[in-house]
């Protein structure tokens, strides 16, 4: 069974490695159910299924969907065939909250991570396995060169930290790159004080030009520089943290409702 590159597939062969991500979960035990996306030949799913969960895994290629079933990894009711972009996150398990894990293909990982975000309600934790590129703007601090606009929307929610650095042999065929395993945990307080829609609107502009200050690629939404007296105005996106940006936004809001 060989890796398409149509599916972005790497198929990790290292069981030590394999056993570790999957037991890597901190909330296993307090939420049963757990969904597995792009569980491929399955070599983290026979350790999920090894533990008191409820598992269900997404998979989009149907040769993989066969192998499972026919190696007798899954049942046919545990395996969902749909491209994870397009799952109706509610009715996984009927709007019950759930745990993410897997080896994400890495060319629609930052996607993964926006729908998860996107029903933070229903996703308390996050473990995956992502290009290490990726996985350190995620879990980036400000100040950092790779501070970014997936840093600041996945950290408005979640706390994350790296677990382990995977190195390419540890995968068939080898990735060009590093691979790194981060876990998101959800935050106590998930609900912004400001709106969510232009948080992410605020945030994407400021790092669309992200070597130029704030007063300048967050000019054409408060409409004049002077309404911009702030000292963050003065710094560049990189160096704000995601609480500058809920500020921004409720200054944003405030000047709307004045208008």
């Amino acid at each position: 069974m060989k890796a398409k590159k149509s599916f972005g597939q790497h198929f990790l062969t290292n069981e030590s490695i394999a056993k570790d991500i999957a037991y890597s979960l901190e909330m296993t035990g307090m939420v049963k159910n757990v969904l597995e996306i792009g569980p491929g030949k399955g070599v983290l799913t026979k350790y999920l299924a090894a533990q008191d969960t409820n598992l269900k895994v997404v998979e989009a290629d149907k040769d993989m969907v066969q192998y499972l079933t026919s190696n007798k990894i899954l049942d046919d009711e545990q395996i969902i065939f749909l491209d994870f972009l397009k799952l109706n996150m509610q009715k996984v398990f009927d709007g019950e909250p759930f745990l993410m894990i897997g080896n994400y293909p890495y060319n629609i990982s930052s996607q993964i991570l926006f729908k998860m975000v996107n029903s933070k309600e229903l996703v308390p934790e996050m473990v995956g396995m992502f290009q290490k590129e990726v996985a350190d703007r995620v879990v980036a601090p400000p100040g950092s060169k790779t501070y970014g606009v997936i840093s600041v929307l996945v950290q408005a929610y979640y706390e994350g930290k790296t677990i382990i650095d995977v190195a390419p042999n540890s995968f068939s065929p080898p990735p060009k790159v590093q691979s790194s395993v981060i876990r998101l945990v959800r935050k106590e307080n998930v609900v912004l004080p400001c709106d969510d829609r232009l948080f992410r609107n605020v945030v994407k502009t400021a790092f669309n030009q992200r070597r130029k200050m704030l007063r300048n690629t967050l000019k054409p939404l408060f409409g004049e520089e002077s309404l911009m007296n702030d000292a963050y105005f003065m710094q560049r996106p990189e160096q704000l943290s995601v609480q500058d940006f809920v500020d921004i936004t409720l200054k944003l809001e405030k000047l709307k409702i004045n208008l």
